[in-house]
């Protein structure tokens, strides 16, 4: 594999300084708490005195990724700020090890290392995310519709073979279960003690749901004739359900994402199997024909 030569090593992490202050600068504008707000913007005019530092040697002005930071900044909206903090320190992670290796070519990069070492403590002490409280909440909503309904409609699949017919019991049996898990969940909560039993049954309650929309949608789109096409495109989404919660948590827990993945897919498909299985029998045994 070719290195890098020292112009290109300068301007790539020239780049990347100036991405990352334009970032954490971005990120602060979302947080509330004022200290924490500092600290960040802090953060982000060292990020911008090393791209400076960077410049001297490569030569280059560099700017901010202005469709780089807008996504980047957008998922922070979305996801919370603590998924992309830490995304951005593993990147910040590979960074100080490339200038580890060139140490002792810039006279500056030892104080730039030092800096950004610190950088990572600030940044782990400060994390302290509201949403990041209702992960397990979240969890559990998602979970429990992966697990049901993907198994309830491949049941359906199987013995209605409409897509039309099998959309409608998936919605019905959804927005069912959606209502009891909510309740479910503030009665859990309430007797557990938690602070905000009604905010913690909220996130169970919209993880299933939004779960139950993006798994019933392949059958409101194919024909009624393409029951299996629907259930094959479902599954493929509950795979991906599946992998992107378990990036996103193994990012934001620092917890191995292969293992949690491959509990959850197996679970998930394991349950879709058996009910398909379960929708064959009832199916022949009953003798109905929809």
């Amino acid at each position: 594999m070719r290195t890098k030569t020292d112009a290109e090593f300068f301007e790539a992490v020239q780049q990347q300084e100036t991405d990352a202050g334009a970032l954490y600068g971005n990120i602060a504008k979302l947080l509330k708490k004022p200290e924490e707000r500092e600290t960040l913007l802090a953060i982000s005019k060292e990020e911008y005195k090393h791209a400076a530092t960077f410049a001297k040697y490569s030569g280059q002005t560099k700017k901010p990724r202005r469709l780089f930071v807008g996504l980047v900044t957008l998922c922070a909206r979305v996801l919370g700020y603590t998924f992309i903090i830490k995304y951005l320190e593993n990147g910040e992670d590979l960074g100080i090890e490339a200038y580890r290796e060139r140490i002792d070519q810039i006279p500056e990069l030892a104080a730039i290392l030092e800096e950004e070492e610190s950088h990572e403590q600030k940044l782990m002490a400060l994390l302290d995310e509201e949403r990041l409280h209702y992960v397990g909440d979240i969890v559990l909503g998602m979970n429990d519709a992966l697990v049901e309904l993907t198994g309830a409609l491949a049941g359906y699949t199987l013995a209605m073979q409409n897509t039309g017919l099998i959309a409608m019991a998936g919605l019905i049996t959804g927005i069912s279960a959606t209502l009891s898990m909510t309740a479910s969940g503030y009665l859990s909560a309430r007797e557990a003690g938690e602070k905000n039993p009604a905010k913690s049954s909220a996130y169970t309650g919209i993880a299933y749901l939004v779960t139950v929309a993006l798994l019933i949608i392949p059958y409101l789109l194919v024909p009624a004739g393409g029951y299996f096409l629907a259930l094959g495109i479902t599954l493929a989404i509950a795979l991906l359900i599946i992998a992107g919660f378990n990036y996103y948590t193994s990012v934001v827990r620092e917890r191995p994402f292969r293992k949690s993945f491959l509990t959850m897919a197996a679970i998930s498909l394991g349950v879709a199997a058996v009910s398909f299985f379960v929708g064959l029998i009832v199916k022949n045994v009953l003798g109905i024909d929809l």
